[in-house]
């Protein structure tokens, strides 16, 4: 194409810019018409080029039909506009010759010179932004760092995360394949969801072409309300868009926060097209996680959906072991096994409580010892101590004896009913602060007498009869574990 014809069209499109920007407003022009680089004429069709395929689809679903129609009002040679993704297209600015060949001797309007001076200042910032290392490196006011120490090589595998941990990996190994984008983690609270998407996203940055956003769902909301503010959505949107691998944590934060779910749903879907790795975490698998649209939950359940079990005592005393020979400090087994029994439900506090025993023993110079560990940890203990209902009580207590729950509140005297309720009512005393009337209305509206005499009778059965003993001892560890 010879030069002049060159020259026109960017005078066409100049002139289209500024119809635009008339029409649009100056916050919509510089969100998606001025990202646009102008394309080669092929016959009558000429080629507009956008930096991601976000803007791509966007600007033709918005403003495609009104480009068509400039272009042709503009120019007699184009009749077809096309919108391609080119990240590559090295944009032309407006320049002051491109405004006076445009205007010739009548001279530019001052709006055309505004434009011209914010052409060229918006592609400087572009360039800078471009040029500068960016890959395997996430801007800090959009993610937050990878905590190093969470890597594959210290997360302690046992049967409640087995399956977790082997799609973390196969994830980390090989990003976006089939079957395992999005990959879904759920769990508890400090069952190791946060440190499997962080030794995700070490291992794969560990390659040095992979570029890794990780935050949580509450800062990808405050960081989406903060781009409203301050008009700067474009740029949010296209630095999530342009990660390799971008990973939410609780997302169930997100319920009840609608037009950031669909922030969230368009990011999500942009990345999936475009082969890139989804990771997110929450507390809940998505079909439980009400309140979510049910777009987004379809979305998050076509991936691979892993959860993380409550832990074992076994892979309890595992982390423990680890951490414990981590830190150097003797921990006496016994004491490991107390604290493995004691506090089920967290592991960040099960670790949490074996640190103040190190740091205690390191600091007053004296070895870590069943007793110290009572008093050093009473706070925490008495928080986890177990709370144990009367409705578990007879459901344990019915199962043990293979009788119908319903028993338990019935008129029924036969002794192969009557001896396990009265050692149920017997466990609600012993297990529970509840009074003598409570339980007794528990079981059936009964009077706070006949509780009193279960109590004694089965005490008094306990010393004459070991296997009976044995049986209520049983279930007792059972109802305390």
């Amino acid at each position: 194409m010879a030069s002049s014809d060159v020259t026109s069209l960017r005078i066409s499109w100049l002139r289209i810019c500024e119809r635009l920007k008339g029409e649009v407003g100056d916050v919509e022009y510089r969100m998606w018409i001025q990202r646009i680089t102008l394309g080669p004429l092929d016959e009558d069709e000429i080629t507009l080029y956008l930096p991601e395929r976000f803007l791509r689809d966007w600007v033709r679903v918005q403003y495609g039909q009104r480009l068509q129609t400039l272009w042709r009002e503009e120019s007699s040679v184009v009749q077809h506009v096309e919108l391609r993704v080119d990240k590559r297209a090295q944009r032309t600015p407006i320049t002051t010759e491109t405004v006076s060949a445009a205007y010739g001797t009548h001279g530019a309007s001052t709006d055309i010179q505004s434009l011209a001076r914010e052409d060229a200042a918006a592609l400087e910032k572009e360039t800078a932004v471009t040029s500068a290392p960016s890959v395997n490196e996430v801007r800090n006011d959009l993610a937050v760092p990878l905590d190093r120490r969470f890597t594959f090589d210290n997360f302690v595998v046992g049967k409640p995360n087995e399956f977790a941990y082997a799609c973390a990996g196969r994830v980390a190994d090989h990003p976006a394949s089939p079957g395992f984008n999005p990959l879904f983690l759920y769990g508890g609270v400090g069952l190791g969801k946060t440190h499997l998407m962080h030794a995700i996203g070490l291992k794969l940055m560990s390659r040095g072409n992979i570029s890794v956003a990780y935050m949580s769902a509450e800062k990808f909301m405050y960081r989406f309300i903060a781009s409203m503010q301050s008009k700067s959505q474009m740029e949010f949107k296209e630095q999530l868009r342009s990660v390799d691998v971008l990973m939410i944590d609780d997302l169930q934060f997100l319920i009840g926060k609608n037009s950031t779910q669909e922030e969230f749903f368009h990011t999500f879907n942009a990345l999936v097209d475009a082969g890139r790795q989804i990771i997110v975490s929450a507390d809940k698998s998505p079909s439980d996680l009400s309140g979510l649209e049910d777009r987004l939950r379809t979305r998050l359940g076509c991936g691979m959906v892993a959860d993380i079990h409550a832990t074992t005592f076994e892979l309890r005393i595992s982390i423990l072991e680890a951490k414990a020979k981590a830190s150097g400090t003797p921990v006496p087994p016994k004491v490991l096994e107390y604290l493995a029994h004691k506090i089920t439900t967290n592991v960040r506090e099960l670790e949490g409580a074996l640190n103040r025993l190190i740091a205690h023993a390191d600091l007053v110079g004296r070895p870590v010892t069943l007793e110290s560990t009572q008093d050093v940890l009473k706070d925490m203990l008495k928080a986890h101590e177990r709370r144990v209902t009367i409705d578990e009580i007879q459901r344990k207590v019915a199962e043990h004896f293979n009788i119908r729950l319903t028993d338990m509140s019935s008129a029924r005297r036969a002794r192969a009913v009557a001896r396990p309720r009265q050692i149920a009512m017997y466990l609600a005393k012993q297990l529970t602060s509840r009074s003598l009337p409570e339980i007794g209305r528990k079981f059936g509206n009964r009077d706070h007498t006949t509780v009193m005499h279960a109590v004694n009778r089965v005490s008094e059965l306990m010393e004459q009869d070991p296997g009976l003993a044995e049986s209520v001892e049983l279930l007792r560890h059972m109802l305390e574990s």
